[in-house]
């Protein structure tokens, strides 16, 4: 019996357009209900919310039953850490802040087994072999493992054609607002400079064939981004759908 299907690395590989969710609250309860919304894809992000190993593979149980395929985003490209994560069942990973073609490679070898990679082999006591109850998952889990690598700075702009051309990346994503931090407008990645920049980036990642993608959560940019090639799309933040809820609920009923 071979490592499930990707669900998500066979419908990008098909040129499907996919959207989904980023997930911060850290809570398996939240990701659950979010694991009810209809999302292509969920992200359980480890670089910027409290999650840590344990809360990582708490949210991966309650949403791989669903619909929306799992996707950790790691704090660093850290092989311990990526061992860790694929391990712990993570067949999708996105990885930040990927600036040279030396270092995409780098990450894309923790994710394989050798010959192909250097990940280190300990499956049989972990959740990713199911604990040894798929018996061909050394042989088949490199087939299964989708890897997003995010550039999110000019001097990965500046290697982003390098880095398209390694084979065995499934899509390269766009990080608008440490972009828009490292092109000298912090907290402003709707400048129209940054903006440019993005949407010059899909295309040419586009074109490469591989997957492109993007986070927004504004409706326009969104649609500029698809027009652009964007693919692997992202229209939510869990955490700001939660708190703008509450506080219109609040400005409506408290006196200021």
């Amino acid at each position: 019996m071979p490592a499930p299907a990707n669900r998500l690395k066979l419908r990008l590989a098909a040129g499907d357009t996919v959207f989904g969710c980023w997930l911060g609250m850290a809570d398996p309860y939240a990701a659950e209900m979010a694991a009810t919304c209809g999302f292509d894809w969920l992200l359980i992000d480890g670089e910027h919310a409290p999650n840590d190993l344990r809360t990582t593979l708490a949210q991966l149980a309650v949403i791989e039953p669903s619909p929306s395929q799992p996707v950790v985003r790691l704090r660093d490209d850290d092989p311990a850490r990526v061992k860790q994560a694929l391990d712990a069942g993570a067949q999708s990973l996105l990885i930040p802040m990927i600036e040279t073609a030396e270092q995409a490679r780098r990450a894309l070898a923790a994710t394989r087994y050798p010959p192909e990679g250097i990940r280190g082999v300990g499956a049989s006591l972990a959740r990713a072999s199911r604990f040894s109850a798929i018996p061909d998952y050394l042989q088949t889990a490199n087939d299964g493992i989708c890897l997003i690598l995010q550039v999110e700075s000019r001097a990965g702009l500046a290697a982003l054609d390098e880095i398209l051309a390694i084979p065995g990346i499934d899509c390269v994503f766009v990080g608008p607002a440490d972009l828009a931090a490292d092109m000298g407008h912090l907290g402003n990645a709707g400048h129209p400079d940054v903006r440019a920049a993005v949407k010059d980036a899909l295309t040419r990642i586009a074109a490469s064939g591989k997957a492109a993608g993007v986070l927004s959560t504004d409706d326009a940019f969104i649609g500029d981004c698809l027009k652009s090639g964007a693919r692997f799309v992202g229209v939510g933040i869990d955490v700001l759908a939660y708190v703008d809820a509450l506080r219109a609920r609040a400005k409506q009923f408290v006196p200021r």
